[in-house]
């Protein structure tokens, strides 16, 4: 796999950090988990499955488990000897915490001058919110992305897909697979300062025009991606159940109206968002509610025209595109696995199920730690 040999110790917790090493650790990485005292927390959260919480399986399958109390000389020196061996180092405590607990930076990078170290956090290393606690959704409100996020009411939303976490995590395996990548020239590892926040405004290029163009805040509503567009949308079906019509070019505007027997309505369906797709809106909402969803999702087949069915979430797990892509896996024991999403087509990663008991490695990291140091 392409990671074998990376040699990975996370101190992180919850989803930013252990999905990044999850990613890692399917694709060949050796992860050593940290673990606090009373363990990972999503040990503990949601919804078990075989044992154990389905959170907990699906972001530390196939790692180690180890605990140290970094309070106690000796044990601190234990993380050191770790480090030493280690390729990546992630921690994701508020800034300042790490240097006060004898893992920061300089001290980190002293000791193993090839490290990659990342530290993920809600603000950054600086600036004046950088003491400030925050999870997914707090960032989301202060990086502007939670007011977008309307609801049927037109007021802000609970997000379903936690964007600060997931764009975080996601930018985070990026810079620490390029400074791997320019350690193999230089020799020298890297600090990686991932802020939450910066990476939920890096991810908006498609919303911040009127931001960026315009100096003012986006009028939400008439916005394209966020239903200012008629082919852009939700629409309620007979049943309760919803359809979306997810694509505004052209060509998709023709061939449904035309099979509607609406061609007056392209022209404005075509332009702007806005109160142009009014009329269009409006046709498509009294239309869509004629039949159920499943009667649309069949009439639709064979049609170019992009059309989905909004699926629950337990539908889309369980429909064949999602079994033809083994993004559903069961093991060997009867449980369920997220796939793979990043599919190469030499050195494939590989789903290792097995989970670890709380501090299960220690002994034996710590051994081979002092072990390789002693050659």
């Amino acid at each position: 796999m392409k990671l074998e040999g990376v040699r990975v110790l996370d101190l992180s917790l919850f989803l930013p950090g252990p999905y990044l090493t999850t990613v890692l650790a399917d694709h060949g990485a050796e992860v050593i988990k940290l673990e606090p005292p009373g363990g990972e927390p999503v040990r503990h959260l949601g919804q078990r499955a075989g044992g154990e919480t389905v959170w907990f399986r699906n972001t530390h399958r196939g790692k180690k488990s180890i605990q140290l109390d970094l309070k106690k000389p000796e044990e601190l020196a234990a993380l050191h000897d770790i480090a030493r061996g280690c390729d990546v180092f992630i921690e994701a405590f508020r800034p300042g915490v790490a240097d006060r607990l004898g893992f920061g930076t300089a001290r980190m990078t002293e000791i193993n001058p090839r490290l990659v170290y990342c530290s993920i956090s809600a603000f950054g290393q600086d600036g004046p919110l950088r003491d400030r606690p925050a999870h997914d959704l707090a960032v989301e409100a202060l990086a502007g992305t939670l007011s977008c996020n309307l609801g049927q009411d037109g007021l802000p939303t609970h997000p379903n897909v936690p964007i600060a976490d997931a764009t975080a995590s996601l930018l985070a395996l990026s810079a620490v697979l390029m400074a791997l990548y320019r350690r193999e020239r230089t020799g020298r590892g890297d600090v990686i300062d991932l802020a939450m926040y910066d990476a939920t405004l890096s991810w908006l290029p498609n919303a911040t025009g009127a931001v960026l163009g315009e100096d003012r805040a986006p009028d939400v509503k008439n916005v394209r991606q966020w239903g200012g567009g008629s082919f852009y949308n939700i629409y309620p079906t007979r049943d309760g159940r919803h359809v979306v019509l997810g694509g505004s070019e052209h060509k998709f505007v023709e061939n449904l109206l035309h099979a509607l027997g609406r061609p007056d309505l392209i022209e404005g369906a075509s332009g702007p968002p806005g109160p142009g797709h009014d009329a269009a809106k409006a046709f498509l909402r009294e239309t869509f509610a004629t039949r159920t969803r499943d009667e649309w999702e069949a009439w639709f087949e064979g049609r170019d025209v992009c059309f989905a069915p909004l699926l629950d979430l337990h539908e889309a797990f369980h429909r064949p595109h999602a079994a033809a892509r083994k993004m559903l896996l069961r093991d060997e024991e009867g449980n369920l696995h997220v796939g793979l999403p990043i599919k190469f087509r030499d050195e494939p990663g590989t789903l290792n199920p097995r989970l670890p008991k709380l501090g299960e490695h220690t002994a034996e990291v710590v051994a081979e730690a002092r072990a390789r140091l002693a050659r």
